[in-house]
């Protein structure tokens, strides 16, 4: 049992849309295919994976270290001790090999976007679902079927009036979602709280909205900002701040006492545990959004989530950033909180199998095998490509 190659393609996925910090006119991400000699139903088996969006394409780091590192090792190095299977944290510490701790960035996207290739190849080889692989291996062998997911949207974006935001919001709605997500900080304070009161004037009992800073304010305008979201029953109040100021997010829980979120620009467990240690953040209401395809894969997500148990923090207080199939099966597998979810953004990339349903803002996994990307015809073709 080995992998054969890996291959890698850089995708653009542009749009008009911008947040507080950046816009999306040049977005682009890596597609990655994990090739082995396995062979299920006749055919061999394949991984896939790709990169949450925001980081770009990490193509030059995977040919340049990551990859040939996998390829040159002895593949009996790469199984695991039962040697029916890839071990995916054997992968890791190879792609991992010669690299010195900290400065995690980009290569921490690089190395997650092969990580999550490698997860969806054992789990084939498994012939499992992931989340269920995942429950079996690291749980009680019960995944949780139901997936609480929110719609990201609310973008900036030209042209944009109240009216559309009110649509955009309405189109969530009508598909089954309960809490939506607009970015904040694009815009004056003023017109943000105007651009909230008209989403709030479309949302019903049980409908929630969060607002996201994308980390554009300094502590001033984040206190600034908390105050005037207090008069509000948000889900939360997102990234204020830079996500290495953990002074500044620890400042924020004498201002703001409903919930909070932030994490998904932290990509190692280190950084997360700097944010729980010194960050201010509270176990029984904030939200911690890390993004395993940003931070190194699953194999150093179960690394956090370690560390989350040992400061008394529960898997089901993460709702991962990204909007992909991966942490949908990390949340059903190991009972995190939810996920993110791009109804219409990033496509083909966002999104659920074809056929799955929101309801309430919950969908049901389906028997996909492996992380289940064969289940959304847009997106497989796109993988298709790469693999044939």
């Amino acid at each position: 049992m080995k992998i054969l190659e890996i291959r890698e393609v850089t995708l653009p996925i542009s749009s008009s849309i911008r947040n507080a910090y950046i816009d999306f006119s040049k977005m682009t991400l890596s597609l990655v295919a994990v090739m082995t000699d396995v062979i299920r139903d006749g055919k061999p088996v394949v991984g896939y994976g790709f990169n949450s969006n925001g980081r770009y394409g990490q193509g030059n780091l995977m040919r340049e270290r990551f990859i040939p590192r996998v390829l040159a090792a002895d593949p009996a190095s790469l199984m695991n001790g039962a040697g029916d299977n890839l071990d995916p944290h054997k992968i890791w510490d190879c792609m991992y090999t010669n690299e010195k701790p900290g400065g995690h960035g980009e290569r921490s996207v690089a190395i997650g976007t092969i990580d999550m290739a490698v997860w969806d190849a054992v789990a084939k080889i498994a012939n499992k679902p992931l989340f269920q692989h995942l429950a079996d291996e690291y749980g009680n062998g019960q995944p949780n079927r139901k997936v609480f997911v929110y719609a990201a949207g609310g973008y900036y974006y030209p042209g944009q009036d109240h009216g559309k935001l009110k649509d955009e919001m309405r189109s969530y709605l009508d598909r089954g979602y309960t809490v939506v997500k607009k970015k904040i900080g694009g815009a004056s304070l003023d017109e943000d709280l105007r651009r909230i009161d008209s989403i709030l004037s479309v949302l019903q009992d049980g409908q929630r909205l969060c607002v996201d800073a994308n980390g554009r304010f300094d502590l001033d305008t984040a206190i600034a900002y908390a105050k005037a979201l207090s008069q509000y029953d948000l889900f939360w109040y997102e990234e204020p701040g830079d996500p290495l100021d953990f002074e500044l997010q620890a400042a924020l829980r004498s201002y703001y006492k409903n919930p909070m979120a932030t994490g998904e620009n932290l990509f190692s467990m280190q950084d997360a545990r700097n944010l729980i240690r010194y960050g201010g953040m509270r176990p029984d209401r904030d939200w911690l959004q890390f993004d395993c395809a940003l931070s190194y894969g699953l194999v150093e997500y179960l690394r956090t989530l370690d560390m989350l148990h040992e400061h008394g923090w529960s898997p089901s207080r993460c709702i991962p950033h990204g909007g992909h199939q991966m942490s949908l099966n990390i949340a059903a597998g190991l009972g995190l909180g939810g996920n993110e979810s791009y109804p219409d953004l990033f496509q083909p990339f966002g999104g659920f199998p074809d056929g799955v349903k929101v309801e309430n803002s919950y969908i049901t996994m389906p028997d996909l095998v492996g992380i289940g990307f064969e289940g959304k015809a847009d997106l497989y073709s796109q993988m298709h490509k790469l693999s044939d």
